[in-house]
């Protein structure tokens, strides 16, 4: 292209000076001319033709000197002028490549100085240039990879509505098609009443958010406006967040308070109301022990309730003390059994108990096991009629040891067997209460487990009974 360049300055110049020289003497020769028309006499236009050979042949020297002037002329400027440029283009293509060049060898002695400053200027200029795009292309990566495996959502619309940027998770959490591509589209039909113009130019380049419901998720909408150098409108990004979590705690932790209080308030009712009949009048000694027999279970009642929200917040916060150790699961279930004979003799049930030989010992916290096996032959015992059959058996499988307990009871609706896990839920709550289930042996029982790194699994049918399986790891 250099190499061009210097023979189109000198094809100009000669051009131009040709034209000039050419013009010159054609309009000098033309009034001789006009001047030969008018004399008539010979011997004068003898003169006139002699003055126009010689103007001819002028005008081919001029030419020819100055052909040879701008040919010298030319390749001075290349040596000047052009042969460092030429040299300053290449090096920038050497350094475009990546290719590191030394500034000692951009200039050599005969060159002037001035040019070889400037050449080493610009390479200098050149460097820093590209580590600039470097460091700009390295960050450029950096947030786009960012964003992509952000887990919230992020779309970048400029001050138009169309979309700038789009990461994969907005497109999840909205369920966005490649149809979506602007400002309305995507939040007309998600039914959110927001206006672009008016978060740039109306709210004072304030925020605005807002929560939506995208089928079966939660979502929070944070809207942010942005400018650009000048402190001009620019655009808004719109960050989306999945709060579906924090809405079903926020949910559970509700309806938590409100069974709680529902609870409590069923028991400390009926105490008030005792007390108050026995304090306003005077009853017989049967009577009063009827009352205070009231009192005395719905408080027992309240202790239980109370007892086990302590126990499942200390679950919550592991603040329970486990204390491992190894024992016979075999033992325990039997040990368990007896403490209930009480209860299975006054409703004339029939137990067994089998277990397997060989169990190993199993490596758990003792009392928390214990305590899960009582929960589950009480509420064996509570809804099994009079001279019903309840059976256990204690084997092991793999590296697990288990205790099956099969009874002929009321029986669990399959509707409710994923639900029977969950805080305060009873099958049949008037039942229940009656009972003086607080709806929460369950819940304990699968947090023990959990800790314990053992499960529990439910099967029941409505009239024929319900089988627990129990399973706690072995040494």
């Amino acid at each position: 292209m250099v190499k061009n360049l210097r023979l189109k300055i000198i094809l100009v110049f000669l051009a131009i000076g040709i034209l000039t020289i050419t013009l010159y003497g054609v309009t000098f020769i033309c009034e001789l001319k006009k001047i030969q028309m008018d004399i008539m006499e010979v011997q004068y236009q003898q003169l006139i033709n002699s003055e126009v050979s010689q103007i001819a042949f002028s005008i081919f020297m001029a030419i020819a000197i100055y052909t040879l002037l701008a040919i010298v002329v030319g390749t001075i400027a290349m040596k000047i002028i052009i042969a460092p440029i030429e040299k300053i283009l290449k090096n920038a293509e050497k350094i475009a490549a990546g290719e590191i060049i030394d500034i000692r060898y951009l200039t050599s002695e005969k060159e002037d100085a001035e040019v070889g400053d400037l050449v080493k200027a610009f390479n200098l200029m050149t460097t820093e240039l590209q580590e600039n795009l470097n460091e700009a292309s390295r960050q450029k990566k950096q947030i786009e990879t960012i964003l992509l495996h952000m887990t919230d959502g992020i779309i970048a619309f400029d001050i138009e509505g169309k979309i700038l940027h789009i990461n994969p998770a907005a497109t999840r959490l909205l369920r966005l098609t490649p149809s979506d591509n602007t400002f309305d589209k995507i939040f007309k039909q998600l039914n959110v009443k927001v206006n672009l113009e008016k978060i740039i130019y109306l709210e004072n380049w304030t925020s605005y958010e807002q929560r939506i419901n995208v089928q079966e998720k939660f979502v929070n909408l944070y809207f942010a406006p942005f400018t650009n150098e000048n402190d001009r409108p620019s655009g808004v990004i719109v960050v989306i967040q999945d709060i579906t979590e924090h809405v079903k705690l926020d949910n559970m932790r509700k309806e938590f308070v409100a069974n709680v209080s529902h609870e409590l308030k069923t028991p400390i009712t009926s105490i008030m109301g005792y007390a108050d009949t026995l304090a306003e009048s005077e009853y017989d000694k049967q009577t009063q022990d009827k009352f205070l027999g009231v009192i005395a279970s719905e408080a027992r009642r309240m202790a239980r309730l109370v007892s086990d929200l302590l126990t499942l917040s200390r679950y919550d916060n592991n603040e329970a003390k486990w204390e491992k150790t190894e024992f016979d699961l075999g033992e325990l279930v039997k040990k368990c059994i007896d403490s209930q004979k009480i209860e299975i003799n006054k409703k004339n049930q029939h137990m067994e108990c089998f277990v397997t030989a060989n169990v190993p010992l199993v490596n758990a916290d003792k009392y928390g096991i214990e305590r899960v096996i009582l929960n589950i032959l009480t509420n064996s015992i509570k809804y099994t009629k009079e001279g019903g059959t309840i059976k256990v058996y204690v084997g092991f499988v793999y590296n697990d040891a288990y205790i099956k307990i099969i009874d002929n009871g009321i029986g669990i609706p399959e509707e409710d067997l994923t639900k029977i896990f969950e805080r305060f839920y009873r099958v049949d709550k008037a039942r229940t209460r009656e009972m003086g289930g607080t709806g929460l042996g369950l819940p304990i029982a699968k947090e023990i487990l959990d800790k314990n790194n053992g499960s529990i699994d439910i099967k029941s049918k409505v009239g024929e009974g319900t089988e627990v399986v129990i399973r706690v790891p072995t040494k």
